[in-house]
C-alpha cells in the first residue's frame, strides 16, 4: 500500500516548495491556498494540483484569474474542480 500525500509530512513539503512559482501573482494565490487547505487536500486534488503546476507561469496565472480554461492535459474534471477552489480564495 502506498503512502497518502496526507500522510506523508515530505509529500507535504515537497508540494508546498514546487507552489512557490517565479510569478509573485501565482505564489501568492497558491501559498494562500496552501495556508488553508493542504492539510485537507485529497490524493485526487494533489495531483490535480500536480498538473496545474506543470504549467509555465503566465498560462497558470490565467487559469487562476478564470480568464481561460484548461486545455490539453489539464482538461480533466478534477482539476476543474480544484480551479473552482482556488479562484474562490
Amino acid at each position: 500500500m502506498s503512502i497518502t500525500h496526507q500522510a506523508d509530512p515530505v509529500k507535504r513539503a515537497r508540494l508546498r516548495w514546487r507552489g512557490r512559482r517565479g510569478l509573485l501573482e501565482n505564489d501568492l494565490l497558491l501559498t494562500r491556498f496552501l495556508d488553508q487547505h493542504e492539510e485537507t487536500l485529497t490524493d485526487e486534488e494533489v495531483e490535480a494540483f500536480s498538473i496545474l503546476l506543470e504549467l509555465p507561469d503566465n498560462e497558470l496565472l490565467n487559469l487562476l484569474l478564470a480568464r481561460n480554461e484548461p486545455e490539453g492535459e489539464a482538461d480533466v474534471p478534477h482539476v476543474h474542480a480544484l480551479l473552482t477552489r482556488l479562484r474562490a480564495i
